[in-house]
């Protein structure tokens, strides 16, 4: 600890004999310098020292590591508050440099008045306390040389400083920039996902008045011909027949392009509906909604996906109870819908990595064939009906497909047989399991699943998809008759 004294230089006169005075080496190792202030009548104090202030350099790199660590982190209004934050703070230790300056400009005027008074006294002076004098004069000179060598330090610190606020403030006005930018884009894309959800919702409005006005028109008219085809068909004109068939065909045809075309644009006004509110689904379903056709699983931006690594189940949903009944087997990317299928919703969940994506129809599955129903209602009055067949799978294995089999739909029993040789007979029980194929493949919509006891199971693919619709529609009318319901795996709802 340095000793200081305060001396009365003003009221000695060459007569007064001079005492010694209680000057005490002072340590001049320390990590800061004294601070020194004149007194009344030429004393000088020394003042207690104050907390310790870390470097200035310290501080700057500091702020800015802070400011690089940071920087992923935030968005870009936030960053440029942290710029302006930082450009602040700059400003401040720019202030507190000029501030320290001054002070050591002061500090080097206390030196040199310290000094002078030293010098003049050491004439007055003799033995140890000229000697002392003589030692705090060199005190003072070392602290003069310590306070240059600071004083160059804060003006590279000052330098540095200001070269840190400069780049600082070219920051906070880029990312200001950055924001305004930022700012204008987004209400250029909001502009334009609301006009083009405008013009999609008009364009569907447009599409319903016209479906509802001609729809109406279109089914009686299909009605009458179907009507007019199967009198002429019973009545053995070949000829009439054909060519009523061809128009249905058209009809149909028809029929399937405008079905399209409504599904594609409610798939479009759901997906815009979805962008609105940041619900944007990653998977669509591919395919017509209605019976003979298949429903593929398709990323929705067109690139090819990989689903070995994906799992995948199907539901089916109620349209008024919205229950949702999955579907047991249907893990595949394809699924064909079947007539328990007719009226309701189709729905794939997809899991990949830890998400869940869905994917379902914008409508209700339809049975696209007007007259299914009928045709079933004609078969139904018949003992018994026959259709051909090719075994895919006996009990889960792949069979070979060059032998053709004929399945009965009787009124009491279904039987599978091939030439003469009874492969499987069974009557409707309630252990007997009827549905179409659920393990997708391409064919899955001609393929129908018939398990008629618990150790005996068929995969059985038909030569046209209305063939498979009518055998299953056939089998399960002739089991509500027994009483029996013929569902497939899993399945808790009635048909």
């Amino acid at each position: 600890m340095t000793w200081a004294a305060t001396l009365d230089y003003g009221r000695k006169t060459k007569n007064e004999d001079i005492r010694p005075g209680p000057l005490r080496p002072a340590n001049i190792i320390r990590n800061k310098f004294p601070t020194y202030k004149n007194g009344s009548n030429g004393i000088v104090i020394k003042l207690a020292d104050g907390p310790e202030v870390p470097p200035l350099k310290e501080v700057v790199a500091k702020e800015t590591e802070e400011l690089l660590d940071r920087r992923q982190r935030f968005s870009v209004r936030e960053l440029a508050m942290k710029f302006e934050k930082g450009l602040n703070t700059a400003t401040l230790l720019s202030k507190e440099v000029k501030w320290r300056q001054v002070a050591l400009l002061e500090r080097d005027i206390l030196l040199k008045n310290l000094k002078s008074v030293l010098e003049s006294l050491r004439g007055q002076v003799t033995g140890k306390t000229k000697d002392e004098i003589e030692e705090s004069i060199s005190m003072v000179e070392i602290l003069a040389v310590q306070l240059s060598k600071r004083e160059a330090e804060l003006i590279q610190q000052k330098t540095e400083v200001t070269e840190l606020a400069k780049s600082l403030k070219l920051a906070s006005e880029d990312a200001k920039r950055i924001v305004e930018e930022e700012r204008v884009n987004a209400n250029t894309e909001v502009e334009s996902a609301r006009s083009a959800v405008q013009r999609v919702q008009e364009a569907l409005q447009e599409h319903e008045k016209m479906s509802k006005k001609t729809g109406k028109q279109d089914m009686e008219e299909l009605k009458k011909e179907v009507r007019v085809a199967r009198r002429i068909k019973m009545l053995h004109c070949p000829s009439k027949a054909m060519d009523l068939e061809n128009e249905i065909k058209t009809l149909r045809k028809t029929f399937t392009e405008k079905s399209v075309d409504c599904v594609n644009l409610l798939k479009e006004l759901e997906l815009h509906k979805r962008l609105k509110g940041n619900e944007i689904p990653v998977f669509d379903l591919e395919g017509l909604q209605c019976l003979g056709s298949m429903l593929h699983i398709v990323c929705q931006n067109g690139t090819p996906m990989d689903f070995s690594n994906i799992s995948v189940q199907w539901f089916r949903i109620h349209p008024k109870e919205s229950n949702k009944e999955i579907i047991s087997g249907a893990t595949r990317p394809a699924y064909a819908p079947e007539p328990h299928d007719v009226g309701r919703y189709m729905q794939a969940e997809i899991n990949f990595g830890g998400e869940t994506a869905i994917a379902k129809t914008a409508g209700l599955v339809d049975p696209a064939d007007a007259g299914l129903v009928d045709y079933v209602e004609t078969l139904v009055r018949k003992p018994e009906t026959e259709f051909n067949v090719v075994v895919l799978q006996l009990n889960g294995i792949d069979q070979p497909k060059e032998a053709v089999h004929v399945l009965n739909v009787g009124r009491l029993r279904m039987r599978l047989s091939k030439g003469k040789t009874v492969v499987a007979k069974e009557f409707y029980s309630s252990s007997m399991q009827l549905c179409g194929v659920r393990g997708g493949g391409e064919a899955a919509s001609q393929a129908m699943f018939w398990r008629p006891r618990s150790d005996l199971s068929f995969s059985v693919a038909f030569e046209t998809a209305r063939e498979r619709n009518t055998a299953i529609m056939l089998a399960r009318r002739f089991a509500i008759d027994c009483n029996i319901i013929l569902a497939g795996p899993g399945d808790k709802t009635p048909w």
